[in-house]
């Protein structure tokens, strides 16, 4: 069903060399995310913002720093993938300085669906992975593609009101695209990239159609 350009051996042969290479990144971008988590609470349009800006920079992280710098030396696919991971990026760069997302956690069906989402991003993926046999380095790390769209779609699934369809598309993409590692590569965890697409994208389009537009900030002059 799957032809993939490499084999499993290159493959982690990748994340090895990458996650080497970017040290400590992975463990900033995780402390990153996990204040970005704590922004949830305190409400305001500055940790809307803040949270918005983090999506982007992590988005343009993976676009660059792996997709376009390490991915591409064996997939040329990459050259693609990384330039719709900036684009995202883009998008989330437009929400947190033009455009608006509202962000708060609170006690509903949303939440606690976002929260399970989250919490195999940063915990059970790598758990996963290494009891599967993938261990660091070569085994992919938060940052990489799949762990942070999964995270993406959780912290989306805090969002109050709307959240334009056009930011779920390159994600949900994603989504589907995941599927390759698990029957290409036997990349058990990306299990859950593609249930986290395939739920929370009509999750968050069937409270768009019920949720009014959101009107942008009045900027002071």
């Amino acid at each position: 069903m799957f032809h993939l350009p490499f084999t499993a051996d290159q493959f982690f042969g990748v994340f090895a060399t990458y996650n080497e290479a970017v040290w400590p990144a992975q463990v900033v971008l995780t402390i990153a995310a996990a204040a970005a988590l704590v922004l949830l609470f305190p409400k305001g349009d500055r940790s809307d913002r803040v949270i918005a800006g983090f999506l982007a920079v992590l988005w343009a992280w993976t676009g660059i720093a792996y997709q376009l710098v390490y991915f591409t030396s064996i997939n040329p696919g990459a050259y693609l993938f990384g330039a719709l991971f900036v684009v995202q990026a883009a998008l989330f760069a437009w929400m947190a300085f033009v455009g608006r997302l509202s962000f708060a956690a609170r006690l509903d069906g949303y939440s606690v669906v976002g929260g399970v989402m989250i919490l195999y991003a940063l915990v059970v993926y790598p758990l996963l992975g290494r009891a599967t046999g993938h261990l660091y380095p070569g085994t992919p790390t938060f940052g990489a593609p799949c762990p942070s769209v999964i995270f993406t779609f959780g912290l989306l699934l805090f969002a109050r009101g709307r959240v334009p369809g056009w930011l779920l598309i390159i994600p949900a993409a994603w989504g589907v695209v995941g599927l390759s590692a698990v029957v290409g590569l036997g990349v058990l965890p990306d299990v859950g990239l593609f249930l986290s697409a395939l739920v929370a994208t009509p999750m968050l389009v069937v409270r768009n159609r019920r949720t009014a537009p959101v009107a942008p900030a009045a900027v002071a002059t």
